[in-house]
């Protein structure tokens, strides 16, 4: 049988490559595509835009053909040496995004027609189809509309949104299609739970079974500050990045997730329940909350192990007459042990990072903490980076993932702890 290591490389390989075709309809959200597209290709997702005539009138085919780095479909005539693209492009891909998906190509979908390139090859797919709607409010609350949306979520259609809010007429209301970073992650959570070839039944794409389905996850993500006084404090250069992407992990393989997040600049998993904190004690308190109701607790977070005994309310202004300043610090309750020494603690895991002997210190850490899994790795390659390489340290040993994107590695350590539980 193949090592747990050679089973993760396994597992990586098939999360990296997906192919989507994103469809844009005439709408103004469809400037909102661009980066859409961006985003997705972050993501390793393979990007083929096809786009009604309505659609060029308010972004060019040649911006997302810049932006993808692949021709943009318009003419089904032109599209394929052989006129079949509305066949061939739809058994490349694992799903059709419509993006955005105005009224009246919603109506077209519910009743079957096929007058250009984008709906044909609607029609003729055998992949997911996920739709993110984006019209005025009326035309949303329309029962017209209504009736279209019910008739194409009971064929297995999947609707993305819409929201709520200011929309481009002066109206504000139902029908604002969700924003960028809210429908990729969307997408990658629909993508990375579903099988690479995945057909449709009659009524609804078959998806394998998410892992982590009602199971309440705990993760704590990004640095803490320690207040030295009312301007200046203790902190570090973790971007948080790791502990965003476990969630991110979390999220698509089902999970309630909860994330109590130190100070950051990124943008909030969708779907989590993100809880703001500053200082080591507030994280300590938002954890100590809810850990007795979660099954697994993670704490990526790079919580101060110290912080001033007495911070000044105050700025403290630099004196002339003094050489030093000396600054009384005093040790952080230490979240992670706490969580694990509970009567009835949830499943475990730790993050390590070291700037030396990485396998002695993550292994002691390990052993002191009483904990079933730990993740370790250097310091100066993993702050502030957008990839990193992990070892897990658990019973059996010690696993190496191979270098790669945090997200993918964070969905490789979500598949080591399903399997460590079930043992």
């Amino acid at each position: 049988m193949p090592s747990l290591s050679c089973k993760m490389r396994i597992i990586m390989e098939q999360t990296q490559i997906k192919r989507i075709v994103l469809g844009l309809t005439g709408g103004i959200a469809a400037y909102k595509a661009a980066e859409l597209s961006r985003l997705l290709m972050k993501q390793d997702v393979e990007v083929q835009v096809a786009m009604t005539e309505a659609a060029c009138h308010f972004i060019t085919p040649a911006t997302m053909q810049a932006l993808t780095g692949r021709p943009v479909l318009v003419n089904q005539w032109d599209a394929a040496e052989n006129g079949m693209a509305h066949i061939d492009t739809s058994r490349a891909a694992d799903a059709i995004v419509i993006a955005p998906a105005t009224a009246d190509f919603i109506a077209k979908l519910a009743h079957g027609l096929a007058d250009d390139l984008l709906s044909t090859l609607c029609l003729a797919r055998d992949c997911p189809l996920l739709l993110a709607p984006a019209m005025n409010r009326q035309m949303w609350a329309n029962a017209a509309t209504q009736r279209n949306i019910a008739q194409l979520i009971s064929d297995g259609v999947q609707v993305l949104g819409p929201a709520s809010g200011m929309q481009a007429c002066g109206e504000e209301g139902m029908g604002r299609m969700l924003e960028a970073g809210e429908l990729a992650s969307e997408i990658t959570a629909f993508l990375n739970s579903a099988p690479l070839s995945t057909t449709l039944t009659p009524t609804l794409s078959r998806l394998r079974e998410r892992e982590l389905d009602c199971l309440k996850i705990l993760i704590t993500a990004g640095p803490t500050y320690e207040a030295i006084d009312a301007v200046r404090g203790i902190t570090n250069r973790s971007s948080g990045k790791m502990g965003y992407a476990v969630a991110q992990a979390a999220l698509e393989l089902g999970a309630d997730v909860t994330l109590v997040s130190g100070p950051t600049s990124l943008d909030r998993p969708s779907g989590a329940k993100v809880v703001d904190v500053t200082s080591a004690a507030e994280m300590f308190e938002a954890v100590k909350q809810r850990a007795e109701d979660t099954n697994i607790f993670i704490g990526v977070a790079a919580v101060a192990d110290y912080r001033v005994a007495q911070p000044s309310e105050q700025k403290i202004k630099k004196s002339e007459s003094a050489d030093k300043l000396t600054l009384e610090l005093i040790p952080n309750p230490d979240i992670l042990a706490y969580v694990a020494n509970l009567p009835k603690p949830p499943f475990c895991v730790g993050f390590a990072a070291e700037s030396e002997n990485l396998r002695g210190f993550a292994a002691a850490k390990r052993k002191a903490k009483k904990i079933p899994l730990l993740a370790a790795n250097l310091a100066q390659q993993a702050i502030g980076s957008d990839d990193n390489d992990l070892i897990l340290f658990d019973d059996a040993g010690e696993h190496v993932l191979p270098h790669a994107d945090k997200l993918t590695l964070a969905r490789a350590l979500l598949q080591h702890i399903i399997r460590l539980r079930k043992k």
